[in-house]
């Protein structure tokens, strides 16, 4: 929970240049946060010369796929340039599962690209992952990253992992040419946008693209809309209670939020293909309905790196014109603008030399430039130039995200792995059979307690 506090007053506080610093300096003074060990001179990575890592080979896991995993061949493509080492990659659905497996194989990935801070906590408490303080540049890494996201990648005073990319996770896609021809507003409430959902059915159209597609991961976009709603209309501190596994799942206002949400996905013409629309589209193929002619949806709630998605299939079109995404819809006037947000963490699992190059070239500005210069991408780099963002709406995203009055992480990402995936299959249960919702609070209120 420190953890958590602490990223209410940090997040993105630097994202938009000295003027943030400036106003925030008294503030971030106050903050106690962690003093990590600097590597000892000895043990000091000197980056290894072309010649030392000519035919080295690094291999990665994640799960990125589509456009984010182009983007990241990219960046990867620079590093492989200027060393002569190569990137190998494995994707797979299922990181935890595919990750253990490794370990107990003994045979891991150099690098894993993990999706939450839970499971870093998890893997350094097991001696899993390498200490990334005991060769990079701690000065450096001081500079670049506010020390919210230094503590919040750290466990027992030792940085494990790096803040590579992150997401605003409060984001509704839509289409701005649509809504205009059609006399359609964007929503400030909750009660305005499903208001605006009705008008929509009895004009003939579709309001809501919603997915969750078939994976081991599946269901994971559905708990976003329950984190946001949480959040959004419970406020922080029961939201933080819920994470932590102190209140149990079925609170008054948690499960008024699955209530909303089950309320919503079940309503007759609210969703694209219905429940069977929910569990067979893909991520990136939810946000391309709006982008038909006519439009075969008009919102899309999914997280800021949707623009990425939107981008690669429609290369035409012009941000903040064509495409843009509206702040999800207040629930609770007292804690309005409440956005949760995601995160990328690069992690090392063997230590080479080739593997250290690469970390700390992940871990650098220019890597994460290089990535934002393609879209669906905000960094936290402090190093990195605002600038850099290509198009206004990803200017938007960065500078929401600074604005945010409250910001946490998404629950899941906070919640034991066995919880996060007991609740992605429950969410899919949800869309199948809206009777179930009483008994999935029950059965998660009793794996939260079991799991803590």
């Amino acid at each position: 929970m420190i953890q958590q506090n602490r990223i209410v007053l940090y997040i993105f506080l630097f994202i938009l240049g000295p003027a943030l610093i400036a106003g925030c300096a008294g503030p971030a003074a106050t903050i106690t946060t962690t003093s990590l060990p600097s590597a000892a001179p000895t043990a000091v990575f000197t980056p290894a010369t072309v010649q030392d890592l000519k035919g080295a080979h690094v291999g990665v896991l994640g799960v990125w796929s589509g456009p984010e995993l182009d983007s990241f061949m990219t960046v990867k493509a620079a590093w492989e340039t200027k060393t002569g080492g190569s990137i190998d990659w494995e994707g797979t659905h299922d990181l935890p599962g595919t990750l253990a497996a490794g370990l107990q194989e003994g045979n891991p990935p150099d690098i894993a690209i993990l999706p939450n801070p839970g499971l870093m906590q998890q893997l350094a408490g097991e001696e899993k992952l390498v200490a990334l303080n005991t060769f990079m540049d701690m000065d450096q890494i001081s500079r670049d990253y506010a020390p919210a996201w230094i503590d919040l990648g750290s466990y027992n005073n030792q940085l494990y992992a790096i803040f590579y990319k992150v997401s605003h996770k409060a984001t509704v896609w839509y289409n701005p040419g649509a809504f205009m021809a059609a006399g359609y507003t964007v929503p400030k409430t909750w009660d305005d946008m499903t208001g605006l959902a009705d008008r929509m059915v009895a004009d003939g159209n579709t309001p809501f693209s919603i997915t969750a597609p078939r994976s081991p991961a599946a269901g994971w976009a559905l708990t976003d809309w329950i984190s946001e709603i949480v959040l959004n209309n419970c406020g922080p501190e029961l939201y933080d209670q819920w994470v932590a596994g102190e209140v149990p799942w079925t609170e008054v206002c948690i499960k008024q939020a699955f209530g909303l949400f089950n309320k919503l996905i079940h309503t007759d013409g609210y969703v694209l293909g219905g429940s069977q629309g929910i569990l067979a589209t893909t991520d990136a193929g939810g946000t391309y309905p709006l982008y038909a002619d006519p439009p075969a949806a008009y919102m899309d709630y999914l997280a800021s790196f949707g623009q990425g998605f939107i981008a690669s299939q429609y290369p035409n079109l012009k941000a903040g014109d064509d495409y843009d995404f509206f702040t999800f819809p207040t629930m609770n006037p007292e804690y309005a603008g409440a956005i949760t947000i995601g995160g990328d963490l690069v992690v090392m699992v063997k230590d080479t030399p080739a593997a250290r190059s690469f970390m700390t070239f992940l871990a650098g500005a220019q890597a994460q430039e290089t990535w934002i210069k393609l879209g669906g991408f905000t960094s936290v780099n402090r190093s990195v130039s605002t600038d850099t963002y290509p198009d206004p709406v990803a200017g938007e995203v960065a500078k929401a995200l600074a604005e945010a009055r409250v910001s946490r992480f998404g629950a899941g990402d906070m919640m034991p792995a066995a919880l996060q995936r007991a609740w992605w299959k429950a969410m899919l249960d949800l869309v199948n059979d809206q009777n179930k919702l009483d008994s999935i609070l029950d059965s998660l209120t009793d794996i939260a307690q079991n799991t803590k």
